[in-house]
């Protein structure tokens, strides 16, 4: 697997985010070493919670999150996907796989940062994968917080925006990253904030992981990934694992997901899910201080 690594400089005076770079070796059995980038906030020793972000931005949309939660005395760590941020680029779209992802995902947490009754905050992919990661590691994770996400096993249609979104990626000769982010937002990012979405591909060579993830969400029941999210869907359904929904009001992509896990989840019953208002699909942009304020309550609640 040929990987590529975006230059440190792409990454300097980013608007807002002056955390330090991290970075853990990420060791799998059939790709060798993987560089993953990630930052931290908050005291080490606090209850941790794992900020998994989607397609196509990275461990920057949680600038506005990353400072509540650390205030709060809660430990966030926000990794970068694999391909995405400043973590290593496999340079081939046919490198890119759901379970890869998932297993890069679980050697980061587990393996190098061995970390241990987690809550997982996921939206977009970082649901996809975190509720796939929490089903197969249960004993690892203290809670769910469920964010614009779902976990699809191709059993039911994607609604008509997500099919949208998958063509418009699918047919791109270049890859616009800052401008679908925006699309997603109800608030207009500021030039230096839609450079900082755009810093981690210097050229279309590096956006081989944005380019793959549309076409790994598992759209029919023979999907590749198909049986592995039905297995993650019995385990999450049987299990008491604490489960919060925090879905945005105003995106048309993963709103009818919202009642299905509050329905699904025994760990979402009794609970109040709270709506993040005028909010777009990337919630943790229109309102991420009140959706960390909803994740650090969740947090004291699990005591």
């Amino acid at each position: 697997m040929r990987l590529l690594r975006t230059p440190e400089d792409r990454f300097t005076d980013l608007p807002d985010f002056d955390y330090p770079a991290l970075y853990a070796d990420v060791d799998h059995p059939l790709d060798g070493i993987i560089r993953v980038g990630y930052v931290e906030a908050g005291p080490p020793d606090g209850p941790t919670v794992l900020l998994l972000h989607g397609e196509p931005t990275w461990s920057y949309l949680y600038r506005r999150m990353l400072p509540v939660l650390a205030d709060a005395g809660i430990r966030a760590v926000a990794p970068d996907l694999v391909g995405f941020g400043r973590s290593d680029k496999p340079a081939e779209i046919a490198d890119h796989s759901y379970e890869r992802h998932v297993e890069w995902l679980r050697t980061f947490a587990f393996d190098a940062l061995d970390l241990r009754d987690v809550v997982l905050v996921g939206q977009d992919w970082g649901g996809l994968l975190g509720l796939r990661l929490a089903a197969e590691n249960l004993d690892r994770f203290a809670g769910v917080v469920a964010a614009n996400t779902g976990l699809p096993t191709g059993d039911q249609s994607m609604p008509e925006a997500w099919w949208s979104f998958h063509d418009a990626v699918e047919n791109a000769q270049v890859l616009d990253i800052a401008r679908f982010v925006q699309s997603g937002c109800r608030r207009s990012l500021t030039e230096p904030e839609r450079a900082a979405y755009d810093a981690p591909f210097p050229n279309e060579m590096y956006k081989a992981g944005p380019r793959a993830m549309p076409a790994l969400v598992p759209t029919s029941p023979d999907d590749e990934a198909t049986e592995a999210n039905r297995a993650a869907w019995r385990t999450l359904t049987e299990s008491d694992l604490p489960f919060l929904c925090a879905f945005s009001d105003g995106d048309p992509i993963t709103e009818a997901m919202g009642p299905i896990l509050r329905r699904a989840m025994p760990g979402a019953a009794g609970r109040e899910h709270p709506t993040i208002e005028n909010a777009g699909h990337f919630l943790q942009e229109d309102g991420g201080e009140e959706l960390a304020r909803v994740v650090a309550g969740f947090v004291r609640s699990l005591g």
